[in-house]
């Protein structure tokens, strides 16, 4: 696989541990990391057939969580791969960016440009589902069954209206608007210009 390929199911799927070899064709693993870090945090053991510090000092400034000098015994990459594993499962983001739109989890704040959108409790928690999941349309059934915790009864409009009050506050004042209805599937985040 070449690390342009890697990096992309790296990015798409969920893995408890991601090896990268430092020998990758098209994209080097130096780069593959680099990218991997500005959305990832799932824990990173990297390779490399040089025994040299400032290799092992470079791979984990840029992130990874272990490095292994080739040539290695297999035990020992299975034993730091279970012991990466170990530590869990990666925190999410405190913050994410969509366009022009930043939540700060953390701080219970949104911003779309300059300007600051306050939300109800249940609007941060159908936003932030969506902008974890920006790109991806989610159903209703699926959006019910995170932001509200229940059983959805599709006879209900809850969703609707909730995203009808949501679009209230962060698409209506801007000219690009983030949440997109898509016709017999259900709801995306996603920019889209207007025109």
């Amino acid at each position: 696989m070449d690390g342009a390929n890697g990096l992309f199911l790296a990015q798409k799927e969920n893995y408890d541990v991601i090896v990268i070899n430092v020998m990758l064709p098209g994209m080097d693993g130096w780069t593959v990391l680099k990218a991997l870090r500005v959305t990832n945090s799932t824990p990173v053991l990297f390779l490399t057939a040089r025994d040299d510090v400032s290799d092992k000092v470079r791979a984990l400034e840029l992130g990874a969580d272990g490095c292994l000098v080739n040539p290695f015994a297999f035990v020992e990459l299975l034993a730091h791969v279970r012991a990466l594993s170990r530590r869990g499962p990666p925190r999410e983001s405190e913050l994410i960016t969509v366009g022009d739109l930043e939540m700060d989890v953390s701080r219970h704040r949104v911003r779309r440009g300059t300007a600051r959108v306050d939300l109800t409790p249940r609007e941060f928690a159908l936003l932030q589902l969506l902008a974890r999941r920006h790109g991806e349309v989610l159903s209703r059934t699926q959006i019910a069954s995170h932001v509200w915790d229940t059983n959805f009864n599709s006879d209900t409009n809850v969703v609707e209206v909730a995203i009808r009050r949501l679009r209230a506050k962060i698409d209506d004042e801007f000219p690009v608007k983030l949440i997109r209805t898509v016709r017999g599937f259900g709801y995306v985040l996603e920019p889209k210009e207007p025109g």
